[in-house]
């Protein structure tokens, strides 16, 4: 439950602090006050709509399940936010994003706005549906788990086959194509660091006349050789320096004049072909590296379309065998569906009959599998179509979903916050809502904004909010006030004695 709310600076509020008991809370005012803007604020911190305050703080003693966001779950635990040029969410000191704010915040806050279908929805019936079974065969709720568990594996290799045949559909196309880009790369059959040997061939041609050149007239230097030697000899000098020089340069000479002849040998064109080539590959693929691991890739590609029909055989045998074990499971979970959807409706309609509603009727019907099973649940209320039933109606409906769903899918804690869900109700109707919220206020911590008197009377803690100067601001009331202000919701402003008195026979005070 949320044990203390703190509010700086949302829209007319400048500084709000309140704190709260469980049970039913009902929050009363004129309109326009700010009692909406007063819940918008509770939501906002949850990551439920836009954020307007400075600063919203609230203390929460639910056991929530924390760690499964990497955060220290507290015996209290405190959830901020704080808005500057940004918002900033926290939860006990630790920073988190409006995201994951949301998703902490969906297994205790329940909110419905004002034309809500998400009680009526396939899924929320079904898990409704199977919580009810799972009280007197929880081995049920287990079978339904597991059920998920084989279809999403089931639909992952039935993806994986899709995959496969989209592709034998494009497989003589595939395998034309790398046989083509394999084919271009042998034909050039490039080798590692051949392309660096042929530029520095390339560059050697294109100076081999200035080579030559420089060559011949750097011989010259032989022929003063032995007169080095003999000047080194006269001096006493060792002239071995001299000597091992002359040799290395010798050599180098020799092996350039080598080199310069193998150039005479080459087939110029031919070499300027193939540093073409080499250069056509480098540009589509890369670095020659590259190219041959492209190459041995497509080799891969047409090993693995050589396995492909056996591959698909595989999948097909797999998928076919799961399909036929979900099946059974399927039939096994909605037999068991099949005999316990009165109970359901027997149970919604008892809320319903309450509220002076006319029966619902909760209908099965079989649609293609999915992960919940082959069943689609649908509610008929009467002939009437439920998306041009009255608000009136419609809130009161929703509210028999959410007090079965509370029997059978919550054992305790949980905050719901209710929006006017009483209004343009009559006094009969509007205390039958009164009644069933009571109820469920064992479960839920309940904030309910309503203009009617009897949901107030039936409040735990009842809190007024009130404008002055563009400023709003909430206080709990005592029996006195509380008197006071149900007889101005039954009256308006000017307070007869008679609506005075039927606030007091509402709260049993006479």
């Amino acid at each position: 439950m949320i044990e203390r709310l703190y509010i700086k600076n949302q829209l007319s509020f400048k500084e709000c602090d309140l704190k709260f008991e469980n049970g039913l809370m009902a929050f009363t005012g004129p309109s326009g006050a700010g009692k909406s803007v007063f819940m918008q604020a509770i939501l906002s911190l949850f990551g439920h709509g836009e954020a307007n305050a400075s600063v919203v703080e609230a203390t929460i003693t639910d056991n929530i399940d924390l760690e499964t966001f990497g955060l220290e779950n507290d015996e209290i635990n405190i959830f901020k936010y704080v808005k500057t040029k940004s918002t900033r969410y926290f939860v006990n000191a630790g920073s988190v994003s409006k995201k994951i704010m949301s998703e902490i915040s969906k297994g205790f806050i329940n909110y419905l706005s004002v034309r809500d279908s998400e009680e009526f929805e396939n899924e929320r019936l079904i898990t409704l549906l199977d919580a009810l079974i799972g009280k007197k065969t929880p081995l049920h709720v287990k079978e339904v788990e597991e059920f998920k568990e084989l279809f999403l594996e089931y639909k992952k290799v039935k993806e994986k086959l899709e995959i496969i045949e989209e592709k034998e559909r494009k497989i003589e196309e595939l395998k034309e194509f790398a046989s083509f880009e394999i084919a271009k790369i042998d034909e050039v059959s490039p080798k590692i660091g051949e392309d660096e040997e042929l530029m520095s061939f390339k560059r050697s041609l294109s100076k081999k006349e200035k080579i030559e050149e420089s060559l011949n007239s750097a011989n010259s230097i032989f022929d003063s050789e032995s007169s080095v030697s003999e000047f080194l000899n006269l001096i006493e000098k060792d002239s071995t320096f001299f000597d091992e020089s002359m040799n290395e340069l010798r050599a180098i000479i020799e092996d350039e004049r080598e080199r310069l002849s193998d150039l005479e040998d080459q087939d110029v064109e031919s070499l300027l072909e193939r540093i073409e080539k080499i250069s056509s590959l480098k540009s589509r693929y890369g670095s020659i590296e590259e190219i041959l691991e492209y190459r041995d890739k497509k080799k891969q590609e047409l090993e693995e379309y050589a396995n492909i029909s056996f591959e698909k055989e595989k999948l097909i045998q797999s998928c076919k065998e799961q399909l036929d074990i979900l099946v059974q499971k399927a039939e096994t979970i909605s037999q068991r569906r099949d005999k316990s959807i009165s109970i359901l409706n027997t149970k919604i309609n008892s809320y319903l009959d309450m509220l002076y509603m006319p029966e619902v009727n909760l209908l099965k019907s079989e649609i293609e599998l999915n992960e919940w099973g082959k069943d689609f649940l649908h509610v008929e209320l009467g002939r009437v179509n439920i998306k041009k039933i009255s608000s009136g109606e419609y809130n009161r409906l929703r509210l028999a979903f959410i007090a079965t769903t509370s029997e059978y899918l919550l054992d305790s804690g949980g905050v719901l916050i209710l929006d006017e869900i009483d209004a343009n109700l009559s006094g009969k109707e509007s205390m039958s809502v009164a009644k069933v919220l009571k109820q469920l206020s064992q479960k839920y911590q309940i904030f309910a904004i309503s203009h009617q008197p009897q949901l107030s009377s039936q409040a735990d803690c009842h809190f007024l909010v009130t404008k002055d100067q563009n400023q709003s601001q909430v206080s709990l009331l005592n029996k006195e006030q509380r008197i006071v202000e149900l007889a101005r919701m039954v009256s308006g402003e000017e307070v007869s004695s008679e609506a005075t008195v039927f606030a007091q026979k509402l709260l049993n005070v006479i």
